[in-house]
């Protein structure tokens, strides 16, 4: 055996520990782990020294080059890859007829995964694909066998904006969805809520952005929350709470997830509401709207609370793209929903996770890299198991340095990150064996990046 890259003198971090080790990589896949004096020659090598060798993030939340980003699957790959990122999943949509729809009629979910197929032959690192459902339409259920055997076993759905479902038909989903033991992913904020006080505060002049988090209240999540989960747990369908922002909801599927199991219940939280409180409106205006919204501080603590705990099982991105210009509005409803963070994600999080509140690099495996790749079936993913894909990054735990929006490979031009200094820096970035990202650059040519046929995931085996 001739070992194509020697990864030497790290600490290997996986999800049950750390240990000091050598990693031999060939023919894109970890081929070993152990002592370097124990291998082949290897045709290249990589020092790590004094580094941590972790596997490639798993960030199965992300927007690419749709309605809600304006990133190209090369930018926003860029991003990931500069992030430690190495598998992202994107979301597939129906075309819709609406105001905020970018197409110009209706479409099958079939379509809408050969649209981002297309646009992602440029993408540095694997993509999988979730279905996102977006009309009342029954054909839809036609299409879901096709698009599993596809490697697509998990759905999207929204409870609010112009594309979200009625509970009637949301039911009829899940039953579907349950027949195929797939997934149901949900954006979950009770709409009528919502639009009620947005309403109010539009004909009160309340377009600051300070007003902005009270318009989607926390209650009005939770409410959302647990109707969705009620029926999905109802018709024993598998469910993913997507961008758990607060308390409420967090208790809520904590209640639902012990009386049913991680079996049928799991959820993630994003970044952002594990650092930010919602004081950042009246410092950023609305740069950092997203929906849900950033909370209040009690929340951040909530989430960390159910992190530790394990009932918060991810911590994703979110990652949408847009100009500050497009954000900056004398209005916040004439703003745009989401903001970008695949580029820090992973420094930011391990700078507030680890560094300050004495979380563990197993811990930082389990939530970034490990869980998500077994909750949405990539067995080859977030681990660093001999076998499985080569994807890995090498992490320096002690750089300290400042974040600086106009490094941005994104094609957004701010970060609500922006001046923050960190401890802790992403390295080398390798995509099954080949380096794509090294000090801070790009180094392979765009493409590198494969689609991901996803396997129908065992919950009771995560």
């Amino acid at each position: 055996m001739v070992v194509d890259t020697l990864v030497r003198g790290g600490t290997i971090v996986t999800p049950c520990g750390t240990f000091e080790a050598d990693l031999a990589i060939v023919d894109g896949t970890i081929a070993a782990i152990g002592d370097a004096e124990t291998f082949p020659s290897a045709e290249t090598e990589i020092d790590a020294t004094d580094r941590l060798v972790m596997p490639g993030i798993v960030d199965p939340h992300v927007h690419i080059d749709d309605m809600y980003s304006i990133d190209t699957y090369e930018s926003a790959t860029a991003a990931a890859a500069l992030g430690g990122v190495t598998t992202v999943i994107d979301f597939a949509w129906q075309a819709w007829d609406g105001e905020t729809s970018i197409w110009d009629g209706e479409s099958t979910l079939q379509e809408g995964v050969e649209r981002k197929k297309k646009k992602a032959r440029g993408a540095y690192v694997d993509f999988g694909l979730h279905g996102g459902i977006t009309r009342t339409d029954p054909a839809v259920f036609e299409e879901l066998d096709a698009l599993i055997d596809r490697g697509i076993p998990s759905f999207k759905m929204f409870t609010a904006y112009e594309i979200g479902l009625p509970n009637g038909f949301m039911n009829r989903v899940f039953e579907e969805l349950a027949a195929r033991d797939a997934v149901a992913a949900l954006h979950t904020e009770d709409a009528d809520v919502c639009e009620d006080i947005t309403l109010r505060y539009q004909q009160e002049e309340k377009g600051d952005a300070q007003w902005y988090p009270s318009s989607r209240p926390d209650y009005a999540e939770a409410m959302a929350a647990e109707d969705a989960v009620r029926m999905a747990t109802e018709a024993g369908c598998k469910y993913y709470g997507i961008h758990t922002s607060c308390k409420k909801s967090a208790d809520v599927l904590a209640a639902f997830q012990r009386e049913h199991g991680p079996e049928l219940v799991r959820a993630e939280t994003c970044t952002h509401y594990t650092l930010h409180d919602d004081s950042i409106y009246e410092e950023l205006g609305t740069l950092p709207m997203i929906a849900p919204p950033i909370r209040e501080p009690g929340d951040i603590e909530a989430i960390f609370d159910r992190l530790a705990e394990g009932m918060l099982e991810v911590v994703s991105t979110d990652h949408c793209a847009f100009t500050r210009e497009s954000k900056q509005v004398d209005d916040w409803w004439d703003s745009s929903f989401g903001t970008n963070s695949l580029q820090v994600s992973l420094p930011v999080f391990h700078d507030e996770a680890v560094n300050r509140r004495d979380f563990s690099y197993p811990f930082l495996v389990q939530v970034m890299s490990h869980t998500p790749a077994r909750l949405f079936g990539c067995p080859n993913k977030g681990s660093l198991e001999p076998g499985t894909d080569a994807d890995l990054i090498v992490f320096d735990p002690n750089e300290t340095w400042t974040i600086d929006a106009s490094e941005n490979a994104s094609r957004a031009d701010y970060s609500i990150y922006d001046d923050r200094t960190v401890t802790g820096r992403v390295e080398k970035t390798l995509v099954r064996g080949t380096v794509v990202a090294d000090d801070g650059e790009i180094v392979s040519e765009p493409g590198q990046g494969r689609f991901i046929e996803r396997e129908i995931p065992d919950w009771s085996a995560v």
